[in-house]
C-alpha cells in the first residue's frame, strides 16, 4: 500500500475513533493484572463495539468512580463488587449500593502466593514468622485475599511479621527488594514475570491445602472462591507440576445509569472476540464466553446484558 493510501486510511480511523461514544473502565494500578485485562478490553471495544474506552488505572477498586458515573464499568473480583454492592466486607457501615449492576464474568482471577524459587519456604503454613506484605489502605481486598491464603493453612496474620504496603503492586516492588518474603499475585500478571526475571533462580508457587476445612476457611474470607489446578504447559511462571490454587471469577461491574445499548454493545464484543482479547493478554485464553451469565450473589444484571443474553441463549 502507497503511504498516501496509509495516510488516508489512518486518518479515516481516527476520525472514526474520534467521534465514538467515549466510555472509562477503572482497573487496579499499571503492571496489575485488571489493568492488564482491561487494556485488551479497551482494545476490542474500539475495534468491535466501535466505542472509545479509556482505561483508568486507579489505587483503588474503582467501585466509587462507577457508582458516582465517573467511570462507565471496572473489572473486579467477584467478591469484592458482592461486599462493595451490599454493604459488607472491607464496605461494613457504608450502607448498600443499589445502582451497581454486574455485566458479566469474565476470566478466572488464578491467585497464589509466590516466594523465591531458593527458598526454604515450602508450604503456606512456612510463611509463620515471615515477613508478609499486609495492611492494603488503597486496595483492602488484597489483604482479604492474602489472610484468606494463610486461613488456609489455619495461620492469621497475627502468626506472620506484617509489613504494610498501600496496594499490590507496592507489595511486589517490596518483595523484588526483598523487604518481605513472599509475593501474592494473580497468575500471568506483569509483575510476576518481571519479579521472576530480575530474581536470580525466578520465583516459586505454593500450594494451597484442598482439605474441604481448608478451603471451607478460604471461602470464609473469599465467597464463591474455588479450587483450579494449574499445570506447566503452556508455561507459567513459578509452576513446575500440576499445582493447586485458588480462584474467582473476574466481574465486570457497570452502573445502572449506563445505557443499555452500550452495555450490550460491551457484553457481545467480549462475547465474540476471545481470540482477539486473548491475543492481547494471554490469560484471556481462559476465558469461557458461555459462563458470561454467571450469576453474581447481591448484584443484579444490568438489563443491557440481560437482553444480549437472552438473545444468544445463555439466560432464559
Amino acid at each position: 500500500m502507497n503511504p498516501l493510501r496509509i495516510l488516508i486510511c489512518s486518518l479515516f480511523a481516527f476520525a472514526g475513533a474520534a467521534g465514538a461514544q467515549t466510555i472509562g473502565i477503572v482497573t487496579t494500578p499499571a503492571g496489575s493484572f485488571s489493568n492488564s485485562a482491561g487494556q485488551a478490553m479497551a482494545k476490542v471495544l474500539v475495534e468491535k463495539a466501535k466505542l472509545r474506552a479509556i482505561v483508568q488505572a486507579q489505587a483503588s477498586t474503582g467501585f466509587e468512580e462507577v457508582e458516582s458515573g465517573s467511570a462507565e464499568f471496572n473489572v473486579s473480583n467477584s467478591f469484592d463488587a458482592t461486599f462493595f454492592a451490599s454493604g459488607t466486607g472491607e464496605y461494613q457501615g457504608q450502607g448498600k449500593h443499589p445502582v451497581m449492576r454486574y455485566a458479566g464474568a469474565l476470566i478466572p482471577y488464578r491467585v497464589a502466593m509466590h516466594v523465591r524459587a531458593d527458598s526454604g519456604i515450602r508450604t503456606i503454613g512456612d510463611l509463620k514468622g515471615k515477613r508478609v506484605s499486609s495492611d492494603f489502605n488503597a486496595q483492602k481486598t488484597i489483604a482479604r485475599i492474602i489472610e484468606a491464603h494463610l486461613a488456609n493453612a489455619g495461620l492469621g496474620y497475627n502468626d506472620v511479621v506484617k509489613v504494610p504496603a498501600p496496594n499490590v503492586v507496592r507489595q511486589a516492588e517490596d518483595f523484588m527488594s526483598g523487604k518481605v518474603d513472599v509475593m501474592f499475585f494473580a497468575l500471568g500478571s506483569p509483575q510476576v514475570k518481571q519479579a521472576n526475571a530480575s530474581i536470580s533462580g525466578g520465583v516459586r508457587v505454593l500450594e494451597v491445602n484442598t482439605a474441604p476445612d481448608a478451603i471451607k476457611r478460604v471461602q470464609a474470607f473469599l465467597p464463591g472462591a474455588y479450587v483450579i489446578q494449574v499445570g506447566p504447559k503452556p508455561p507459567v511462571e513459578g509452576i513446575t507440576q500440576p499445582t493447586n490454587l485458588i480462584a474467582f471469577d473476574m466481574a465486570l461491574i457497570t452502573n445502572a445509569k449506563v445505557s443499555e445499548d452500550v452495555v450490550y454493545r460491551v457484553v457481545k464484543a467480549f462475547h465474540d472476540n476471545k481470540a482477539d482479547l486473548a491475543s492481547t493478554f494471554p490469560p484471556f485464553n481462559l476465558f469461557q464466553p458461555q459462563n458470561m451469565a454467571k450469576p453474581l450473589g447481591g448484584v443484579p444484571f444490568h438489563p443491557g446484558a440481560t437482553k444480549y443474553y437472552r438473545e444468544i441463549g445463555l439466560m432464559k
